[in-house]
């Protein structure tokens, strides 16, 4: 295996090292008046808040605790602390991207890790042809999904602040300009800080499921519509660079997904009217889209007759353009001898003509709306390919060519919109169209003897319930009309509907179900009652019992004759959603990445063993507890073959911003993204970190049952729950107006654990700096089994670490978030445990994990220090640790003071305020909320 593999497997520490310098070189090349990067954004934000009062400037500091404020600058403070964060943050993205392109000025794209360059130039070195390459890189289907989780806690405006700033900051870096410009570019960003510092980061009101869909397509009008063709730009460079005989462009083949105005699991405020809606305006933002690369297309094209002939194939298309366009005189009068221009023109005749129909308005153009998507496309085609027969080659790539990508990538839906339901409420609602007109003794539901039996009967059979006459619970009234909106939808636009997706799958049952629902609501390939669904249907397994059983279940489901057909309409492919957040909270956090992995190794096997494509789509979050790794590396340890050039995940909350915010940091995550995705495709049916081994597997599943263990007895110990709830802020955490959806999935009781979210479940130990969830159970894990094996145990381990992906992965993760843990800060909030016997068996046994989890990863990965390996990660921690200590004293001191009030929204407003930006602030300077 090449060095170059190796490098980009794992972030080791010479990785690490390099990093750094290559780090410290980027803020050198950006000094500002003998200032780097995060020195010249802390003088402004210092100049600024000193105005109201000099303390401020030295809470920003880190030279004195924003408790140590009076009270009445106590808002003021953490206001200053949050902007600081934020502004950190910005600087890492901007001074990350500056080392990137240092990286390439100095030696190519191959030097940067992950990227397509790199990737491509492993692959030819390892005997891939390019041919081979071309062929997996034309048919990857990557699909990014963003969510509407509520772990994003900064509005659009403050988000619109923050790309100001960082482009103030690009353009400041630009050696141009005079003394005097340079310092009006200072003057700028001081005053974009300033609106930062003077906006407030916390919302007045939850935000609707509109807002949320405005939240999503902001980033897609704003950075991905035109950052997407370039990451086609980018494969094409890196293919001509390797492989040049095989260099024609390719498209990024993306396919974005959305969650937003489509997820109901347990959102009361997502309707079937609210989908309808939410699809409108995903429509709407791509028509409109289209109108900027089309209006820059009419004024640069100017190619006229008078210079070159035009190829009759293109004279024909014109024709027919401009007869479609309604405006053939007018468009050809004001743009004689331009043949090119006049085809853009009509083209954007259309599109208007189309945006209007969807708008609703009353037409005033003579123009026929665009039928579809592909309609578009072929017109456009047509152009690219008239200007390439004329030799115009490079003005298509430059003009045409992204606008192309972007119909094919985009089309008229901007995302597909997927639906996600909760497995109860399906069945219930079938079970209720099931037993319409049926005697009360013979009705049935899930859980009786013959509800299996009754469901395949009912999916065999050529009828459907007949629902009029009848008066149905609103569930199930709901659910008539959801289909009905997603057959509308699929039959104006089939790509605008994505997967239905059904969280805490259990049986095939629950599968056949959603099958019915589907088949009733005429989403099929033809009018017959017994047609074949058409519809996507995803089964989400979430906790590690339904991980286990999932490989039976979904070899049950493929049996089913009617399920296999409808298999055949989605091209013998079938999803399957993996959970990482429910699966942490259930077992912990070793025992769902093995489970995890253990899943997808099984069901692949059976998709191969009955002719089916098992792909899969992760739902990831941003903390290392749900999921949120580097994406490259994670994709790197998923079992061999099991990504075969499909993947999915879910970008969620807070995640979407930070990957999507700006151009560059866009660019690169979705290369990324991709890459790894054809690495694994390519790579991964040979690579030895990947491979089948039975004593590493053995090992494993020991290690998982030891983690388990342990998790389950710190969560099962008497009070937990008690203790959960009084030493974190997760009661406190409802009252954010951080997202649409409620913290639990059916009102249930904050004593049942089962129904608490994942988010606020890792959001609350992330706030009272436990962490648990990413480290819990490791060292006793570790500790028992080398106890056991005694050295050989030992040596076992320092081999997997060495070569097994996989675990590695789990190591690293662990060690970056025992990092980040504090127990002197959470021994704070462990005070406000009413039960000292609680308190001290719990902390007790937090406080011993802890230590053993430290000494175990230490001596497993043969490092001097915990940490030591990610001097970046750790630079990053201990940058905000004197402000984020100060809020951790301050927030203990707030609970204590509103759980004093008989009713926490009786609080003392701006206590209940000051607590609500304490909670901003830890998540801001940890980098994620859950």
């Amino acid at each position: 295996m090449s060095n170059v593999q190796l490098k980009s497997q794992h972030e080791d520490a010479s990785t690490e090292r390099a990093q750094t310098r290559e780090s410290a070189m980027a803020d050198a090349g950006l000094e500002q008046n003998g200032q780097g990067i995060r020195g010249l954004l802390l003088a402004q934000l210092s100049t600024v808040v000193r105005r109201r009062h000099p303390d401020l400037a030295r809470v920003v500091n880190g030279a004195m605790s924003v408790r140590e404020l009076d009270e009445s600058l106590w808002l003021d403070g953490l206001q200053a602390i949050a902007a600081w964060f934020q502004l950190l943050a910005i600087a890492e993205e901007y001074t990350a991207t500056s080392r990137r392109r240092a990286v390439e000025r100095k030696g190519s794209a191959d030097a940067i890790l992950g990227s397509f360059s790199n990737v491509v130039g492993q692959c030819m070195a390892d005997g891939q042809s390019g041919e081979e390459i071309r062929r997996v890189l034309g048919a990857l289907r990557v699909g990014p999904t963003m969510t509407a989780h509520p772990t994003e806690t900064k509005r659009v405006t403050v988000l619109e602040i923050h790309r100001r700033i960082y482009r103030t900051l690009t353009e400041a870096e630009q050696q141009r300009w005079s003394p005097r410009e340079r310092e009006e570019l200072i003057d700028r960003l001081r005053g974009e800080i300033e609106l930062l510092w003077l906006t407030g980061e916390l919302r007045l009101e939850k935000p609707s499921v509109d807002q949320e869909v405005a939240w999503g397509l902001h980033f897609f009008r704003e950075i991905l519509f035109e950052t997407v063709p370039k990451l086609g730009d980018v494969l094409s460079a890196a293919l001509k660079r390797h492989a040049p005989e095989n260099a024609t462009a390719v498209s990024p083949n993306l396919r974005f997904s959305t969650w937003i105005g489509g997820d109901r699991d347990g959102n009361p405020f997502v309707t079937a009217d609210l989908t309808r809606k939410s699809l409108k305006e995903y429509r709407r933002a791509a028509l409109e889209s289209y109108l900027v690369p089309l209006q820059r297309l009419t004024v640069e094209l100017s190619v006229s007759t008078n210079v070159c002939t035009i190829p009759e194939t293109f004279r024909e298309a014109l024709n027919s353009a401009m007869d479609l366009s309604g405006e053939r005189d007018g468009i050809a009068n004001r743009n004689p001898n331009e043949p090119f221009r006049q085809f853009v023109c009509a083209v954007r005749a259309r599109l208007r003509a189309t945006l209007s129909a969807e708008n609703g308005e009353k037409r005033e153009s003579a123009a026929t709306p665009y039928r579809s998507p592909a309609e578009m496309r072929g017109e456009i085609l047509a152009l690219n390919q008239g200007l390439i027969e004329i030799g115009a080659i490079a003005v298509a790539e430059r003009l045409v060519r992204p606008l192309i990508w972007q119909l094919e990538i985009f089309g008229f839906h901007t995302a597909a919109l997927d639906v996600r339901q909760n497995a109860t409420i399906v069945n219930k609602v079938v079970a209720e169209l099931l037993n319409l007109g049926v005697d009360e003794e013979k009705r049935i539901e899930k859980g009786d003897e013959g509800w299996g039996a009754r469901l395949r009967e009912a999916l065999r059979s050529d009828s459907k319930p007949d629902i009029s006459g009848h008066e149905l619970s609103d569930d199930a009234q709901e659910t008539v009309n959801l289909f009905r909106v997603m057959r509308e939808a699929k039959l104006k636009d089939n790509r605008s509907i994505g997967a239905f997706i059904l969280s805490m799958t259990e049986s095939a049952e629950d599968m056949i179900a959603c099958h019915l629902l589907a088949r009733w609501g005429g989403i099929t390939a033809g009018d017959d009652p017994s047609a074949a669904t058409t519809l996507a249907i995803v089964p989400l397994f979430e906790t590690i019992d339904d991980l286990r059983a999932a490989p039976d279940i979904l070899d049950e489901m493929i049996s089913i004759p009617a399920i296999r057909r409808s298999l055949r309409e989605c091209g013998d492919r079938q999803e399957v959603m993996l959970g990482y957040s429910d699966s942490n909270k259930d077992g912990g956090f070793f025992t769902s990445n093995w489970e995890l992995s253990k899943a997808q190794r099984t069901l692949h096997e059976i998709g191969v063993k009955r002719r089916v494509k098992v792909s899969f789509f992760h739902g990831r979050g941003g903390s290392v507890s749900r999921g949120g790794a580097p994406t490259g590396r994670a994709i790197a340890a998923q079992p061999p073959e099991t990504v075969d050039g499909a993947l999915r995940l879910t970008e969620q909350g807070e995640v979407v911003s930070s990957k999507f915010a700006n151009k560059g940091t866009a660019l690169h995550n979705l290369e990324i993204l991709t890459a790894s995705v054809l690495a694994h495709t390519l790579k991964s049916p040979h690579e030895k970190e990947l491979k089948d081994n039975a004593e590493f597997n053995e090992a494993m599943e020991a290690l998982s049952g030891l983690s388990q263990t342990a998790y389950a007895d710190l969560i099962g110990t008497e009070g937990f729950i008690d203790y959960f709830n009084q030493a974190s802020p997760v009661e406190e955490l409802g009252l954010l107006n951080i997202g649409s959806r409620p913290a639990r999935r059916f009102g249930g009781s904050p004593k049942d654990l089962s129904e608490l979210r994942a988010i606020p479940w890792v959001f609350a130990w992330s706030q009272n700096r436990h962490l648990m969830t990413g480290w819990y159970g490791i060292g006793t894990a570790f500790d028992s089994f080398v106890k056991v094996r005694g050295d050989d145990g030992m040596k076992l381990l320092k081999s997997m670490f060495r070569n097994s992906r996989l675990f590695r992965l789990i190591v690293d993760e662990v060690e970056k978030q025992h990092y980040q843990c504090n127990l002197d800060i959470a021994r704070e909030y462990v005070a406000l445990v009413e039960n000292e016997t609680v308190r001290r068996a719990i902390f007790e046994k937090i406080e011993a994990e802890y230590e053993l989890t430290k000494t175990m990863l230490i001596e497993v990965t043969g490092a001097d220090d915990l940490s030591e390996r990610f001097p970046v990660h750790k630079r990053q921690i201990d940058r905000v640790a004197p402000q984020l200590t100060g809020v951790h004293d301050l927030q203990v001191k707030l609970l204590s003071r509103v759980r004093n009030t008989a009713k926490v929204k009786d609080s003392d407003p701006r206590t209940l305020d000051a607590l609500l930006l304490s909670i901003h602030c830890t998540s801001a300077g940890l980098g994620w909320t859950g």
